[in-house]
């Protein structure tokens, strides 16, 4: 089996340029990133089904190699699926614009307090010491 080169590259790149954009604090960006990314590995899903063959509907055409449906499916399937994330990222970012006027990912204030408290090597004031890690008879914790 041989594959298109050019194929490939563009499905690297497709996939690169999409896990960089991912990384990115705007949502805007990240909704891109996702597109690419989600192209870059239908792309995959393309190359590496095979070469095209025949029809996969067997009576309508003669031996010889038939195309494997189900790569196409799946790519399919992937694209209804990167729509619904696509639409539920803009809606994030509408409403993000909407709120605070800017379509940036801010960082979580308790996720901060947390690591501050990491670093320093202390609990929190809520947490509960008492139990000294043993677990009750119903297995939970408190």
């Amino acid at each position: 089996m041989t594959t298109n080169l050019t194929l490939v590259i563009l499905m690297a790149v497709l996939v690169a340029c999409g896990v960089t954009l991912l990384l990115e604090r705007s949502l805007t960006r990240i909704l891109v990133g996702v597109l690419l990314l989600s192209n870059g590995v239908n792309l995959f899903f393309l190359v590496a089904s095979g070469p095209a063959g025949n029809a996969p509907v067997l009576g309508s055409v003669g031996p010889g190699p038939m195309s494997d449906p189900l790569p196409q499916a799946m790519v399919l399937t992937a694209i209804v699926i990167t729509l619904g994330v696509s639409a539920f990222l803009l809606a994030m970012a509408y409403r993000s614009w909407q709120l605070g006027g800017d379509d940036e990912v801010q960082d979580d204030v308790e996720d901060a307090l947390i690591t501050r408290l990491a670093e320093r090597d202390e609990t929190s004031s809520t947490f509960d010491g008492g139990s000294d890690g043993e677990l009750d008879e119903e297995g939970a914790d408190t």
